[in-house]
């Protein structure tokens, strides 16, 4: 009986949290649309208009950024905020997020790799750029240097080495996947691994 209830509790936790974080989202987004509406005097809604009117401002906002005048207005205003520095730090990380997750179709260039440890055990990393920042160069000493991500499991948190080319270990292996398998322990893994 204990088995059954840990499978069952396994196969429908996932699940059910995951509906649960969606649904949340659709309610919040919803909310929002609802207290704009209502803003502009509109008090008679139904249950998903409010996140139909954020999912459409949201797609008016692309359409605009597809235009020079408001990308340069938009890049103008965010140098002037870039100069302050907690904003700079915390924009800065949220908007690195937000391009690694908006690839718009172009391949990836993140690579895994294996770099083998002083024991002899290897750890998985990720090269994240082929090409460090040039205060980093110019502080090693002379070899092809690149950075390396090591994600910690469970967190969205990881440790960046800079480590020779040479001592790597290219792996034949999508950065999603790899990704999961780092973030869970290796727990996770797609059915063909």
């Amino acid at each position: 009986m204990k088995k059954t209830l840990a499978r069952g509790l396994m196969n429908l936790l996932p699940m059910a949290l995951s509906l649960w974080l969606f649904w949340s989202l659709f309610v919040s987004l919803d909310g929002l649309g609802i207290v704009i509406l209502e803003l502009v005097g509109i008090n008679q809604h139904f249950v998903g208009a409010g996140f139909m009117l954020v999912v459409a401002l949201v797609f008016a906002v692309g359409l605009l950024f597809s235009v020079s005048p408001i990308v340069w207005l938009y890049g103008w205003l965010e140098r002037q905020l870039m100069r302050f520095p907690l904003f700079k730090s915390v924009y800065g990380s949220i908007r690195d997020i937000a391009s690694l997750m908006n690839r718009d179709g172009k391949p990836t260039s993140q690579k895994t790799v294996l770099v083998k440890q002083a024991n002899g055990s290897f750890v998985v990393g990720f090269i994240m750029t082929d090409t460090p920042p040039q205060p980093l160069l110019d502080a090693l000493p002379e070899g092809d240097w690149v950075p390396v991500l090591f994600q910690l499991s469970y967190q969205m948190a990881g440790v960046t080495s800079l480590i020779k080319r040479d001592d790597l270990t290219m792996v034949d292996w999508s950065f999603e996947e790899a990704m999961r398998f780092n973030l869970t322990a290796g727990i996770s893994q797609t059915p063909s691994q």
